[in-house]
């Protein structure tokens, strides 16, 4: 079982993926688990503030290490050996290896930033791993974790269900195959013969072939790696 703890603001929004599709699939088969918390529970004021101006001057408002490590400590209580991960535009970016290598562990925390991000504090001595979805920046962390969770979890055996990631693009370095389903002949277009010729292995060298060409096409920087 995966189990993924979430520190956020607005644990609300990750009933966007705990109650619908795949994911949710997988929490009610006990292969995964997610937990939100909410970091203002963590506060020590009554105002349940957990950021505050930044040192130096500049816009924006910095999170605080306090309410973040308390948060973090609670956790690790019940999974001391929780990897923490910080969802970050200067961490490294999400690919299918590193989801691979992410869905190997047992637990991980995942600490959802917002405003100018968090107390460099935190990242020295609380996190183990920055991870940044694409080179741009979004409002929080939220949809970065999500994005996260989603990548990960697909990667465990029985998350989705008798199908298997191994053909997904990126899987082997390269784009995926083409894909047709009913009708056979659609506005004059037609589903390649090879594909209802029921020859396995023709089929096969197609797909290979497609998945090539593909990538050629869209993706020149994969083929140069």
């Amino acid at each position: 079982m995966m189990r993924f703890d979430v520190i956020t603001l607005f644990p609300d929004m990750f009933s966007a993926i705990k109650d619908e599709g795949v994911i949710a699939r997988g929490v009610k088969s006990s292969l995964l688990e997610i937990h939100t918390w909410q970091l203002r529970d963590f506060s020590d004021n009554k105002y349940r503030n957990v950021d505050d101006k930044s040192y130096g001057g500049g816009a924006g408002m910095v999170m605080q290490v306090k309410p973040i490590r308390s948060c973090i400590s609670q956790i690790k209580q019940k999974n001391p050996h929780a990897k923490v991960v910080y969802l970050s535009p200067q961490g490294q970016q999400l690919t299918h290896q590193l989801a691979h290598e992410i869905s190997q562990l047992d637990s991980v925390i995942l600490l959802c930033g917002r405003y100018e991000g968090v107390d460099e504090r935190v990242i020295e001595r609380d996190v183990d791993m920055e991870v940044s979805i694409g080179d741009y920046v979004i409002s929080g962390g939220e949809l970065a974790a999500m994005v996260l969770i989603d990548s990960v979890s697909r990667q465990i055996p029985g998350v989705l269900g008798n199908a298997q990631s191994l053909n997904d693009s990126f899987a082997n370095s390269l784009l995926d195959y083409p894909h047709y389903t009913r009708p056979e002949i659609i506005d004059d277009q037609q589903v390649p013969e090879v594909l209802l010729s029921g020859h396995q292995a023709n089929i096969d060298a197609w797909r290979e072939d497609q998945s090539l060409k593909n990538t050629q096409k869209k993706r020149q920087d994969l083929i140069e790696k």
